[in-house]
């Protein structure tokens, strides 16, 4: 960032594991690493956002953990650890809180309630009168932060792998997503060409669907099509809060579909630099860009476009919000 000048208002740190080898060991057995890394964003002149990937530890889409007493009383406490050192940086910091989980509850729940999956809960002592539910385990990271960390702004992100949003919107109410401070829009992890090679990285096999977004929002899908999809869920959670879109892939647009590793196409960050402020007329706040695999394009291999766009976007004035 600092070779290009790209000075962004938001840098993205992945806390990830539970247990030995977890993000609190990284630095020093008691969470350093959140502050060394936050400490290091903001005398870059930006906000910190942490995204907190500890349900991934057993396995994207097993959810055996969440009833065991010994996985959850590590996991409860790393989230005690960081919101503990969130606090004690005594500035806002953002937080998103587990992607991908929250659509594995919906696959899996009865009824896609979450108030059906059992889980450890109200054995923390900040979280006591909380249901031992899934859904508990979503209200008591938002009471837990809360109650340790008043500067830390906490996001949901909803997983529109399928359901309606009024019925994703009904699930997230139930894990308190309503009583966060934002809405995290999932763009994508993935360029769009990555998915559309013969043989694509295993980061990008097994995917299905047409990726490349139709930037003349004619074809689907496209861009106007994402943007309602996420505003008819912000209407169905139903509490005014504003939007950041999240990890939003990096690739250069190209009429031919593919390229190779870390040159894949995508024209997500082409239009949403070009067309913020239709991101800005739906409550949008933030848009945050990242690779999202070892084999995406990122600002090291994108020929200067992020530094460019942004620096485009910067000089222009920026976007209203609303």
């Amino acid at each position: 960032m600092q070779s290009q000048s790209i000075h962004p208002d938001i840098v993205d740190t992945y806390l990830v594991g539970v247990g030995a080898g977890a993000w609190p060991t990284w630095n020093s057995p008691d969470g350093a690493y959140i502050t060394y890394t936050a400490q290091a964003i903001q005398a870059y002149g930006a906000t910190p956002m942490f995204t907190f990937f500890q349900m991934a530890q057993n396995g994207g889409g097993n959810l055996s953990g969440i009833n065991d007493a010994t996985f959850m009383n590590n996991y409860w406490a790393q989230a005690r650890l960081m919101y503990q050192r969130i606090a004690a940086l005594n500035a806002p910091v953002l937080i998103n809180l587990e992607p991908d989980f929250w659509g594995f509850v919906w696959a899996e729940a009865p009824g896609h309630d979450p108030a059906q999956i059992p889980a450890v809960v109200s054995s923390q002592a900040e979280c006591s009168g909380l249901p031992n539910t899934a859904a508990g385990v979503g209200q008591c990271l938002v009471q837990m932060g809360r109650k340790i960390a008043p500067n830390a702004l906490l996001g949901f992100p909803p997983s529109f792998w399928s359901g309606s949003p009024a019925e994703l919107g009904a699930e997230m109410k139930a894990v308190g997503a309503h009583q966060a401070d934002f809405i995290v829009a999932q763009t994508s992890d993935r360029d769009a060409g990555c998915l559309e090679v013969a043989s694509p990285p295993a980061e990008c096999a097994g995917r299905t669907g047409t990726p490349y977004w139709d930037a003349n929002n004619i074809a689907t899908p496209n861009f106007h099509q994402s943007q309602s999809v996420i505003s008819d869920y912000r209407s169905a959670l139903s509490n005014g809060l504003p939007i950041l879109w999240w990890q939003t892939p990096m690739g250069v647009p190209s009429a031919t579909p593919g390229g190779t590793n870390q040159h894949y196409r995508d024209n997500r960050v082409d239009y949403m630099l070009h067309n913020t402020q239709e991101y800005g007329d739906i409550h949008t706040f933030a848009i945050v860009f990242s690779p999202g695999g070892a084999f995406q394009t990122s600002i090291n291999t994108d020929g200067g476009q992020f530094a460019r766009l942004l620096g485009q976007y910067l000089t222009q004035g920026g976007a209203t919000l609303r």
